[in-house]
Order: C-alpha cells, then structure tokens, then sequence
C-alpha cells in the first residue's frame, strides 16, 4: 500500500509517499499548495492521508481557517474524496510517542527509531546521496508528513480483521 500523506500549511504544504510494504519514502517534498493539489491526481497512491486541523477552545486566526481551506481542497482532488483519512496531530503524538505533549524532535526522533540503519553518514536512516537509507530525502515539513503516513497505516491496520 501507497500512502501519500501530506502536512497543509496556508501556502506550502509538506507531503510524503510512503510505501508501506517496503518500508520506505519513495518520494517526499515541500511544494507550494497550487502545485500540490494539481499533483495530487499524478501520484500513485492507495491512499491519501491529511493532518487535520482540531479545535481546542482557543481563538483562531486567518492561518488556520487557510489552512483548513487547503485541506478540503486538496481531499476534493482526491480520486475518491469520501475516502481521505483526515489525521489529527494529537493522534500522530500518541502514537509515535505515547505522550499528547510530544513536540516535533520527539516525533522525529520516534521516526528514527521505526526505520532501519541502513544507509550512511550521522543518521543511517537517511543516509548520503551515495548511502541512501529508507528516509533519504525527508527534511522540513516532509517529516511531518510521513508521520502522518505512519499513523495512517496504523489506523489502517488496526482496522482490517485479523
């Protein structure tokens, strides 16, 4: 299973497709939100997951409704729309982490552990151009997105009948 996850933001959005059966990113990125949502129809994925806004009594400004407007507009684009996962963030940060009070280098670090050394340099997770590892490629918003990949497998799983 392919799942193109994506982290919305109010101009860019992070996005990641992860393939689950080998364990790997086969490609990720940040992009500009015009250009991911007419992509979105391109990439070759089973499913699509997207990091959801919550609520939790604050006051709110243009940002989020934005951001939130990105977010319907890129499960529209969606093959089926009806069958987009919407991922809370307080989801991915117990799942990754047990803890609803993880913050962003918990999660990354969680990440790191889920995927095997085998590439090169500092994180072998990610490796080197010439080492790569099964991360290679994922920086800045990427990371973000491929938790949500993370989490929506599991979700996923957790789902289908043993």
């Amino acid at each position: 299973m392919i799942i193109l996850a994506i982290d919305p933001g109010t101009t860019q959005s992070g996005w990641c497709l992860y393939d689950e059966a080998a364990h790997r990113v086969r490609d990720c990125g940040v992009a500009d939100n015009g250009a991911l949502l007419y992509g979105i129809s391109d990439m070759a994925a089973d499913v699509l997951a997207l990091e959801m806004v919550a609520s939790y009594g604050m006051a709110v400004g243009k940002d989020v409704f934005e951001t939130v407007r990105w977010i319907g507009r890129f499960q529209q684009a969606w093959s089926w729309p009806d069958d987009a996962m919407l991922i809370y963030r307080r989801d991915v940060k117990l799942h990754l982490c047990n803890s609803a009070r993880a913050k962003d280098a918990n999660i990354r670090q969680a990440l790191l552990d889920l995927f095997p050394r085998t590439g090169g340099g500092k994180t072998p997770q990610v490796g080197t151009k010439s080492k790569p590892g099964p991360l290679y490629g994922v920086s800045s918003h990427a990371w973000s997105a491929l938790a949500v990949a993370v989490t929506a497998h599991h979700q996923i799983t957790e789902m289908e009948p043993t």
